[in-house]
């Protein structure tokens, strides 16, 4: 046991991960919730969501080092899985509102507005969390597993790849936009009430939300990192670095491909499935292509097949986000493409790139 934990990080690893969860979980929860509001050491509930919502990202920044780092599969779609995660997770916020709509009916106020009568078929069952929670993880993997069987097996790779994985998301987009889809149109689903019975938006609610995110992207790092040291990573990299030569050694490529594929597109479902209820919306727009590029950015910013670059990577650029977006809106793209830019010739491994550079100097 102790060979496998020294395996996937050395003491100061384990240290710093317990570091994180020591912040996460304990001195954030009570700056949050025992603080007075009048001290300077209270934590808002708009540092509670942001920070949350962060830790979200970095999920979905974890999901795709583990396919782009350590397989070479650079997807320009995964916007679109972790966005379907957050409609599972908004189907079940909308039916828990209940009459306490605007237009006070069993059916979401925008059925009502466009004149529905009953609910979609899809639709069926999702007053159950745990039918949710299921759609949360089958929807983004099966979407997964067909999309990607017949892409890898048809030697689709490269930038190729990235290109029809864009593609698919921005498909996915422009039927989301239709209100025959069932899907609240552009507007998409928002004024959620209540989770698993309890109010949404009271303190102690989203610090059990904010918790439940930092226990999983803590959970989805070890596991990532699990993953990497075992043979399975290591075949994972070899197919990254020569593919050809993985085949002719009697590996089957494309099963290997498939399955990293698949986890990393659940991982994305489950990550804006936590997302949702602490944002408080989910609409197309998180389908954009735009979006499953910026996924891209925050991995090469942190750092491109390690993991905690992932991490760092989507705190970083997404902390940048939110500073510019507040005080200087319409220069923020014009940063992220300076970044990018920035990071690509100066640190071609990253932020954790520098950081080993500099230690091992």
């Amino acid at each position: 046991m102790s060979a496998n934990l020294s395996r996937m990080y050395t003491w100061r690893g384990w240290a710093l991960i317990g570091l994180m969860g020591f912040i996460l979980f304990l001195v954030f929860p009570i700056l949050s919730l025992k603080v007075p509001n009048d001290s300077p050491f209270f934590l808002s509930q708009y540092w509670v969501t942001l920070v949350g919502k962060i830790m979200c990202y970095a999920i979905v920044a974890l999901a795709m080092d583990l396919i782009w780092g350590y397989a070479g599969i650079l997807s320009l779609g995964h916007g679109l899985f972790f966005a379907l995660g957050g409609y599972a997770m908004g189907m079940y916020l909308m039916r828990q509102i209940g009459r306490q709509g605007q237009y006070q009916a069993d059916l979401p106020d925008f059925m009502v507005f466009l004149d529905w009568k009953e609910l979609p078929w899809h639709w069926w069952n999702t007053d159950q969390f745990w039918w949710c929670a299921l759609l949360v993880v089958l929807v983004p993997g099966l979407l997964a597993l067909v999309f990607g069987f017949f892409a890898f097996r048809s030697r689709v790779k490269g930038v190729y790849f990235s290109i029809i994985t864009q593609a698919l998301t921005f498909a996915a987009m422009l039927a989301f936009f239709r209100n025959a889809m069932g899907f609240g149109g552009n507007n998409g689903f928002t004024d959620f009430k209540r989770i698993l019975g309890l109010p949404i938006t009271t303190p102690e609610t989203r610090m059990v939300l904010f918790v439940v995110t930092g226990f999983t992207l803590i959970a989805f790092l070890l596991l990532g990192r699990w993953i990497v040291t075992s043979k399975f990573g290591r075949v994972l990299t070899a197919i990254r670095d020569a593919e050809t030569r993985v085949a002719f050694c009697g590996y089957n490529t494309v099963h290997y491909k498939l399955a990293i594929f698949v986890l990393s597109a659940v991982i994305c479902g489950i990550a804006g499935a936590l997302y949702v209820p602490q944002v408080g919306i989910i609409n197309p727009s998180e389908m954009s292509p735009a979006n499953s590029i910026e996924i891209a950015i925050w991995v090469a910013v942190g750092g491109r097949g390690t993991l905690t670059g992932a991490i760092v990577g989507a705190g970083a650029v997404n902390g940048a986000k939110s500073f510019f977006t507040q005080n200087f809106p319409e220069y923020w793209l014009y940063a992220l493409g300076l970044i990018f830019i920035l990071v690509t010739v100066f640190l071609p491994r990253g932020i954790v790139g520098l950081f080993s550079r500099l230690r091992a100097k």
